[in-house]
């Protein structure tokens, strides 16, 4: 709000003032003068254009946008732990300490840099992501008096995840060899079926017993990454699968009892290792999954409807056509 007052030496003293922001003054000899300039000083300070002094600024830390944004924002969402763990991992980083007057987007590019030394690009944007969004957050809603977010003019990182790894005949014998002294009976389960069904982890771990129809093989999956439902044909073998867990389970509704993600990367990467296997995730079990309902001769769309694929361009590079195939097929 502006005010206006006449000095005894016949001039106009104009002041603006506005929550978050130091008071503006200025001294003109016309009152119509002091009128424009107040005008024009309240637009600016509804667009958020006012400077905020560095005493307001320094009263917060980065750390504190971050910390607000875990437990009221990430706690609501499905990727909560794994978003979680990203957070507190940055918050023990030097970065967090500063000040968000000290703070500048320079800063959030040289963490950038330090990040790609120890992780892969697409890491370094899924993470930047995130506190960018915090920062959009406490600016947008929370009253945060900042002009600008120091992440919006950091550009993202060129990603290129794709990878065509396939499992050898012998990676899988090994694979099943080292499963066998894994203290966790339901994890060669959980590997077999990720390569029957091409299901993600997250899938697989949130399958429930009410989600099979063995009547009619399929299974329902409520929950993907995508957002979207989808109901899935299972195999001959995914059926045996399903059958040899429910002999073992313990009257449980969740087809994998009491199995976190985090549990079934630490016992996967055990397995590799004692398998002496390099270079291979789960998640190329979805690779492997979908290379082969392809050459089992399902069409495109048929094999969208497993892998939950909306796109078709994704599942090209899983079809690895060969001219010379297609050349016998026009004869």
């Amino acid at each position: 709000m502006a005010t206006i007052r006449k000095r005894k030496n016949g001039k106009f003293e104009v002041q603006v003032r506005r929550k978050g922001t130091a008071p503006i003054s200025r001294v003109f000899h016309r009152r119509t003068d002091a009128e424009e300039w107040a005008r024009f000083t309240e637009a600016k300070a509804d667009r958020g254009e006012l400077p905020t002094p560095v005493k307001v600024l320094n009263g917060s830390k980065v750390r504190d946008i971050l910390e607000k944004y875990r437990d009221k924002i990430t706690v609501k969402k499905r990727s909560a732990d794994t978003e979680t763990y990203l957070i507190d991992a940055f918050l023990r980083e030097p970065i967090a300490n500063l000040t968000l007057a000290q703070i500048t987007t320079a800063h959030f590019s040289k963490h950038r840099e330090e990040r790609l030394k120890k992780v892969k690009p697409g890491t370094v944007n899924r993470e930047l992501g995130i506190i960018k969004h915090a920062f959009d957050i406490a600016m947008r809603e929370w009253d945060l008096p900042l002009r600008e977010n120091p992440l919006t003019k950091l550009k993202k990182l060129k990603v290129n995840n794709a990878r065509s790894r396939r499992m050898e005949p012998e990676e899988w014998e090994a694979i099943k060899t080292a499963a066998v002294t894994c203290r966790n009976p339901f994890i060669m389960p959980l590997i077999k079926l990720a390569i029957e069904t091409a299901m993600r982890r997250g899938e697989l771990l949130a399958l429930q017993w009410q989600h099979i129809e063995f009547e009619t093989r399929t299974a329902h999956i409520p929950v993907t990454k995508n957002g979207y439902s989808r109901t899935i044909p299972l195999t001959g073998e995914a059926i045996n699968i399903l059958k040899e867990i429910q002999n073992m389970r313990f009257n449980d509704e969740e087809v994998f009892p009491g199995m976190s993600g985090n549990a079934a990367d630490h016992a996967w990467d055990r397995i590799i290792e004692r398998a002496k296997i390099k270079n291979l995730h789960f998640h190329d079990l979805r690779h492997e999954a979908i290379s082969r309902f392809f050459e089992k001769g399902l069409s495109l769309p048929e094999v969208a409807l497993i892998s939950g694929h909306r796109d078709f361009r994704m599942l090209f590079r899983y079809t690895h056509l060969k001219a010379e195939d297609v050349a016998q097929k026009l004869m």
